[in-house]
């Protein structure tokens, strides 16, 4: 087994932690409600899977919830 010192020159830079506004939090929140739902209705084969993700891609475009670009 290999072990790595790891001194100041290799430590990776932190960014700064992110201050969420209200309407961010409020925004991820709602998608989150929203998705919850979906999922439900889509649980009872009430709508196919084509209308989920079509759903999921709207929720996302309404919301713009802060991890939407890497969500699947």
């Amino acid at each position: 087994m290999q072990v790595t010192k790891i001194t100041d020159e290799q430590q990776m830079p932190i960014s700064a932690k992110k201050a969420y506004t209200q309407e961010e939090l409020q925004r991820e929140y709602d998608y989150i409600l929203a998705q919850k739902i979906l999922k439900s209705i889509f649980e009872k084969g009430l709508i196919s899977v084509e209308e989920f993700n079509k759903i999921t891609g709207l929720n996302r475009q309404t919301f713009s919830p802060y991890l939407a670009e890497i969500m699947p």
